[in-house]
């Protein structure tokens, strides 16, 4: 069952070794989680990073933002899919769908209409998944990259 746990001592350093578990080709489309890990630092009061956890194995890492950055305002409130990062070895799973449908459900709870992304298409995923999951495009780019959203139903 996978859940997710907020960072601490016990699970810092396999949440910053998951980016050496990617391909190269999987390295371009994300940042490594020591990066996001200061930005959620730095960012304190909207950053919520978790540790994606499958039977206390940390196998990914996810931080939701806790704004309405890059939303259309008649969206408000919103979530935004900061970070999103499954180790290599756990890909293709199941357990990425497992972790919309987690973030998902926190969206439920806290009454956010929709749930933003934006992801690289220099390749075919991570926008596929997200498409197949529900998302839509919105047209928009977003330094470099894809702006796409969920509707919270």
């Amino acid at each position: 069952m996978i859940e997710l746990k907020e960072i601490g001592y016990d699970t810092l350093k396999e949440v910053i070794e998951i980016y050496d578990t990617l391909s190269d080709g999987d390295k371009k489309h994300v940042a490594p989680n020591i990066y996001s890990l200061a930005e959620a630092y730095i960012n304190h009061s909207i950053a919520w990073p978790r540790a994606i956890m499958l039977n206390k194995e940390v196998i990914g890492f996810v931080m939701l933002g806790l704004d309405n950055y890059m939303a259309d305002e008649h969206d408000w409130p919103v979530y935004y899919l900061w970070r999103f990062m499954i180790a290599s070895e756990f890909q293709g799973q199941g357990y990425g769908k497992q972790v919309l449908d987690l973030i998902v459900q926190k969206c439920k709870e806290e009454e956010r209409r929709y749930l933003y992304v934006s992801c690289t298409r220099i390749d075919p995923m991570p926008y596929e998944m997200y498409i197949k999951y529900g998302f839509i495009d919105t047209g928009k780019v977003e330094d470099g990259e894809q702006v796409l959203k969920l509707k919270i139903e």
